[in-house]
């Protein structure tokens, strides 16, 4: 699949220019000519790169750069700051916002494509991440899961699981589903960092699925935040109509309707707190069985391991 790059410039004839650079290369061009329409974009878009003119209209494109920088699920995307001959000011400015580099107008051709070959060989570091949420995937986590046991600490694995949701994709579509798994990636992230350690990790295995690694110490707690997180968020993602009856209704598999309550998140805490644990898949497994009793539940909540060997 090639490599969506946004094109951001007010002067269509600079974004003609770059479009022709560009086709040299396998890369999939989207344009915008301001800074209101680039970040109405880069936040629909699964973009690879972004190159923002420092001068547009609306938004400039320092701005830009700040929110997207700023936003937790954005800030690994690359810009590459289009500043004016000279425009040394400029060049600074992008780069304290937060630009991952910079070219020069007029720009010499085999030089901007090199400098984005540069860039995204640079962000490739998860080559396997979540395209929707930039999360590192499956690959990443059987690595860290694996390094965890080799250095035979003591650690926290917590799945993570949305419970009703492919009832809430079917009813409200894949574009809000798709909403509702961003925003549960950015509170993992926020409170992971607010609450957790530096080298806590979060992945995300795919779906509504995600993971988090941390020490025993923190797992309690930090679960327990993002479950009053989510539960203060869940209502936002239906319509008035739904939030006041709790919920949605659906058709079961044999066509009968049933009320499916709003959303909510179970976690499975598995730790080598009181067990051996010896290979990735026992953590798989242990995890599995964990967040199934919390869905059991019915409501948003996490379940421990304490069980100890025999």
């Amino acid at each position: 699949m090639p490599i969506k790059i946004l094109i951001v410039d007010d002067d269509p004839d600079i974004r003609d220019v770059l479009k022709l650079t560009l086709a040299e290369e396998n890369y999939e061009l989207l344009e915008a000519c301001d800074g209101e329409e680039a970040l109405k974009i880069i936040n629909t878009k699964p973009l690879g790169l972004v190159l923002l003119d420092y001068k547009i209209p609306k938004i400039d494109g320092r701005q830009v750069c700040r929110l997207v920088k700023k936003d937790l699920l954005l800030s690994h995307l690359p810009i590459i700051m289009v500043t004016g001959k000279g425009d040394i000011s400029d060049r600074v400015d992008g780069i304290d916002a937060g630009a991952d580099d910079y070219v020069v107008k007029p720009f010499e051709p085999k030089e901007l494509l090199a400098r984005i070959r540069m860039v995204l060989r640079r962000t490739e570091r998860d080559l396997e991440a979540n395209p929707l949420t930039r999360l590192p995937g499956n690959v990443s986590i059987l690595n860290e899961c694996t390094r965890r046991l080799e250095d035979k600490s003591l650690f926290a694995v917590c799945y993570l699981d949305l419970d009703k949701f492919k009832a809430y994709n079917d009813k409200y579509g894949f574009e809000r589903g798709d909403n509702v798994i961003k925003e549960t990636a950015r509170i993992l992230i926020r409170l992971t960092r607010q609450y957790g350690n530096a080298d806590d990790f979060i992945g995300h295995i795919g779906g509504d699925d995600f993971v988090i690694i941390t020490n025993l110490e923190t797992a309690d707690n930090l679960c327990q935040k993002i479950i009053d997180d989510f539960d203060k968020m869940s209502s936002l993602f239906y319509s008035e109509e739904d939030k006041k009856k709790g919920g949605i209704v659906a058709k079961d598999r044999w066509g009968n309707e049933q009320k499916i309550s709003l959303l909510s998140i179970s976690i499975g805490i598995v730790s080598n707190e009181f067990r051996k644990i010896e290979h990735v898949a026992q953590i798989g497994e242990i995890g599995a069985e964990l967040k199934k009793i919390a869905k059991s539940l019915g409501k948003s909540n996490y379940v421990k391991d304490k069980r100890k060997e025999k």
